[in-house]
């Protein structure tokens, strides 16, 4: 070991390399076995972590073992088969050896003359993902950290095409279930809070093009300029889509951008249910998708789809005297021109391998899985007295509560609120809740390609049985 140039020998790294993929063979494989993780308070992990700055170093086994003994299990395992909170990241092992791949040999993908290859396999992988959603050739991308930064990155598309990059008096449309990314997107773009018309959902939890319709030309009415509607392809407290085909005839009519948020939904396009369940798609003008959700990749891998790429050149597109040597022949790539980032790290190498080792057949047999367990999820809850199904399975997500007949509203509030943490204090299932008109209700998301029938039937058994340990309850 050569500390002063940070280097180990090839003896030490092979001992540790190895150490760290038994690891995570160990992590794969006992799958439903191993414990979902711990939440620590801030006053236990401030015990276990807080020191000064080590000024001579540790030897590299026991930094691995903390690591093994105080990181690893005081973190929720999101890619356990019964974790079926927020949404899931069930990743899978041919994407993180793509990380480990990608991070190792340090590839940077900002430009072509220091990432020819990286900046190629991108161009493949966006090109695959705009054929799975029916977007023309004229089309392009990039990946990104997730949902958030490709929301702000095709929300700024949005703005120079649309307005110039001139705010005053804009207004963008979406639903009262749209992400909070949105917003955060826009303020970061310089729009103020009240430039984002929430407009109401319908019974379906869905954007609703008639009430859609009425706001935008009550915009334009009072003397402000509508620019863009912003819909989505799976919503995450329902999995709800919004009406694609009507919203883009709305949008065509009106002149509008039309941005869907498919973070979570879109991936879907992969399989034959999801291209069903988001006809309509293949019209946006900008699409967000997080392959790190379901298409099963390790964080952090979002992506944006733009249906003319050239909006996305000239919204990010200015030069630098340090970038002269990177700007390079017409025909090459660089991605840094087409987004914020100029240092990005090779997100394309994990959903490319993984797509190059499984293949489209079971990838989108593995998302199919997903639509089927929340399906088995809400005959399950259907099946026993007292479960009411508050919005049916759709998208792989399922929300539902205990109100039996005689209950009030109030007192199946109460225990829905008790449910939660009663359940997750077991260690063995994670859900959580929402809220949707107002009320308290439980949801379910097994997208997890590994979470298995018996794993549902466990969850739901274990559900009622902590029911009946705390009902009655009081309003």
């Amino acid at each position: 070991m050569d500390r002063d140039r940070l280097d180990l020998s090839p003896d030490e790294m092979r001992t540790l390399g190895y150490r760290v993929v038994d690891l995570l063979v160990d992590h794969f494989a006992e799958g439903t076995d191993e414990p979902l993780g711990n939440a620590p308070s801030r006053e236990k992990l401030e015990d276990h972590f807080r020191e000064v700055l080590p000024e001579k170093g540790t030897p590299p086994e026991d930094v691995l073992d903390r690591v093994e003994d105080e990181v690893l299990p005081n973190t929720m395992r999101v890619d356990h088969p019964r974790f079926f909170g927020f949404v899931p990241g069930p990743n899978n092992f041919i994407g993180v050896l793509a990380d480990l791949l990608a991070s190792g040999f340090n590839i940077f993908s900002g430009t072509w003359i220091s990432g020819a290859a990286a900046a190629q396999i991108e161009l493949v992988v966006i090109d695959w993902l705009r054929e799975l959603c029916g977007l023309p050739d004229t089309s392009g991308g990039l990946f990104t950290s997730g949902g958030s930064m490709a929301n702000v990155t095709a929300l700024a598309a949005a703005r120079h095409a649309r307005l110039d990059d001139d705010v005053t008096g804009a207004v963008a449309y979406c639903s009262d279930q749209t992400h909070t990314s949105v917003d955060r997107a826009l303020r970061l773009l310089g729009f103020r809070p009240d430039q984002l018309r929430r407009v109401p959902s319908d019974g379906r939890h869905r954007l609703d093009p008639s009430a859609l319709r009425d706001a935008v030309a009550a915009d334009r009415a009072a003397g402000r300029r509508p620019f863009c509607v912003i819909a989505n392809a799976g919503t995450t407290n329902t999995g709800a889509v919004d009406p694609l085909p009507a919203l883009a005839d709305l949008a065509d009519a009106e002149g509008l951008w039309l941005h869907v948020d498919g973070a979570y939904g879109a991936p879907t396009v992969v399989c034959e249910r999801g291209q069903k369940r988001l006809q309509g798609i293949e019209r946006v003008d900008s699409l967000t998708m997080d392959p790190h959700k379901w298409l099963f990749q390790p964080f952090e891998i979002g992506g944006v789809l733009v249906r003319n790429k050239q909006h996305l050149c000239r919204a990010f597109r200015l030069e630098a005297e340090y970038l002269e040597d990177a700007v390079g022949a017409e025909d090459e790539v660089n991605f840094s021109a087409s987004g914020i980032q100029l240092t990005r790290s090779f997100r394309a190498l994990k959903l490319w391998m993984t797509l190059q080792v499984f293949g489209r057949e079971h990838v989108a047999t593995a998302v199919e899985r997903g639509f089927d367990r929340a399906e088995q999820a809400e005959r399950l809850l259907r099946a026993r007295p007292g479960w009411r199904v508050i919005t049916p399975a759709q998208m792989g997500i399922i929300t539902f509560r205990y109100a039996p007949d005689g209950w009030t509203p109030d007192q199946a509030d109460a225990l829905t609120r008790r449910l939660v943490p009663a359940m997750n204090e077991d260690g063995g299932i994670f859900l959580t809740q929402t809220t949707l008109n107002d009320r308290p209700v439980l949801r379910l998301c097994p997208i997890n390609p590994r979470t298995t029938s018996d794993d549902l039937r466990q969850t739901i058994a274990r559900l009622d049985s902590l029911r009946a340990d705390i009902s009655p309850v009081s309003p």
